[in-house]
């Protein structure tokens, strides 16, 4: 009976490596930059192997598409927090990639503890990549009033202006003390776990390959997460500023590739930016335009930032805003400016093996099927609009963190996806049917913003200065 695992990608994958050398799998090609996620093991000729983001695991091996996994245990108790009764199991900590999840505070709040929060009776603002574990934070907590902020990543960025705490993974407290925020709880240890399905743990017959694995682990080393004796460092850029005056516009940059060409422009418009892009991570940089506070965060959260007041100007994709419009249509955000670069195709993209090349001969396939289509995408709600436009018939979207290639053909039928020249899905064996819109970074605004008295004029300014930077380039 064949046995598939869901192996991650990313900052773990060294040490995979090297748990399953030991094990003696004989993997095939499992590295960075693989020229395939799927991989075969010479030990084991029943056992197939695929790579994924480590966020996807818990939720390929809970639904039963897959019947172990190994990632982060902070992943699995994500999931098991808002599903507790998953089939998703724990079998085993591998003892590396080991951390810790904090809640922190801007040092300049002044917060030492949890139970001074508790005592409020504002709402206490939690920014995290962690939604799930959050919640549980703030009810054990017995905080009386509390909002979550859902976060793709850059937690720590948001405390204090944007948010009151923000729930962090730590390896060496640095990370956390850099940004100037102090940890006030620690909420979960954590390191890589192998998981398992329940139901296929009964059915199918996996000893040989789970003792391969745990009967070869190194003696754990642990890694204290402990906070002792460390010294909290200057912090670089702006220092926070909970009140921030009404005439001030926030403008996020984004962190990643992008900050190459958004400096780029910024040189072009006159716009001289302190430490962007940071070789430190500072996310608070300083800059010559007056009466503009600067803060770095992800793209793809942006236009949720900037709807619900945080921010009053951004540099996205068009890709993002659209996924989050299409999600809700009246939400005061627009795009103000084409910075007309970083262009990708959204398409729809298939197995190079399915019989049809086009959207209409998919719509036949998927109407004929007797289980719901299977349309996986980061854009869930571009894809769900796609889906539902396009008369797919019953279908599902299934949501991912990334490397969304791996899903075709064996765990999705149809992946909603973001392209550059195509190279990459043709790679896979993938064809494009479809392209939905061309998207290229923008500078959006909250219309609120744009119509203030008060700030209006300063936005102007700041639109005019890009808009001609763009046109020289």
């Amino acid at each position: 009976m064949p046995i598939k695992i869901a192996l991650p990608k990313g900052s773990l994958l060294a040490e995979t490596t090297a748990i399953l050398e030991r094990a003696g799998w004989g993997l095939s090609d499992y590295r960075e930059g693989a020229r395939s996620y799927r991989l075969s093991s010479q030990r084991f000729p029943n056992l197939g192997a695929k790579m994924f983001h480590e966020k996807d695991i818990p939720i390929q091996v809970a639904v039963g598409n897959y019947d172990l996994g190994i990632c982060g245990l902070d992943w699995v108790e994500e999931l098991l927090v808002k599903y507790p009764s998953s089939a998703l199991v724990k079998v085993r900590d591998l003892g590396y990639d080991q951390g810790a999840l904090y809640m922190a505070a801007a040092r300049s709040d002044g917060v030492a503890n949890v139970g001074e929060l508790a005592t409020k009776w504002d709402i206490i603002r939690i920014a995290s990549e962690y939604p799930n574990l959050a919640e549980l934070f703030a009810a054990h907590a017995r905080l009386r009033r509390f909002s979550i902020y859902p976060l793709w990543g850059a937690a720590e960025a948001y405390p204090p202006e944007s948010a009151d705490l923000a729930l962090l993974p730590m390896k060496t407290g640095g990370e956390i003390l850099n940004h100037g925020l102090v940890p006030i709880s620690k909420v979960l240890d954590f390191s890589a776990w192998l998981i398992v399905n329940r139901y296929s743990l009964k059915a199918k017959d996996m000893a040989e390959i789970l003792s391969s694995i745990t009967d070869n682990l190194p003696p754990a080393e642990k890694n204290p997460s402990s906070l002792e004796g460390m010294k909290m460092p200057e912090v670089t850029g702006l220092p926070f500023v909970r009140e921030v005056p009404d005439d001030v516009v926030r403008l996020a940059l984004p962190d990643g590739h992008q900050q190459a060409h958004v400096r780029r422009i910024l040189d072009q418009a006159g716009i001289h930016i302190d430490d962007y892009p940071s070789a430190v991570g500072n996310r608070r940089p300083t800059s010559s335009l007056d009466g503009v506070l600067i803060k770095v965060i992800r793209p793809q959260d942006m236009p949720l930032q900037v709807a619900n007041g945080n921010f009053d100007l951004a540099i996205t994709g068009r890709d993002w805003l659209t996924e989050h419009q299409y999600q809700f249509p009246s939400s005061p955000v627009a795009e103000l400016l084409d910075l007309k670069y970083g262009r990708v195709r959204i398409v729809a993209v298939i197995s190079q093996d399915a019989l049809v090349d086009d959207i209409d001969g998919l719509r036949g396939l998927s109407n004929e099927s007797q289980v719901p289509y299977r349309v996986a995408s980061e854009y869930i709600n571009i894809a769900d609009k796609y889906a539902r436009s396009n008369h797919l018939g019953m279908y599902r979207v299934i949501p991912t963190w990334g490397a969304s290639e791996a899903f075709l053909p064996e765990d999705a039928d149809l992946l909603i996806e973001n392209t550059e020249t195509g190279r990459t899905i043709a790679r896979h064996n993938l064809k494009i049917i479809d392209t939905l819109f061309t998207s290229t970074a923008c500078l959006i605004g909250s219309t609120i913003s744009v119509a203030s008295s008060v700030k209006g004029e300063r936005i102007s300014s700041l639109l005019k200065m890009l808009g001609d930077a763009v046109e020289a380039i």
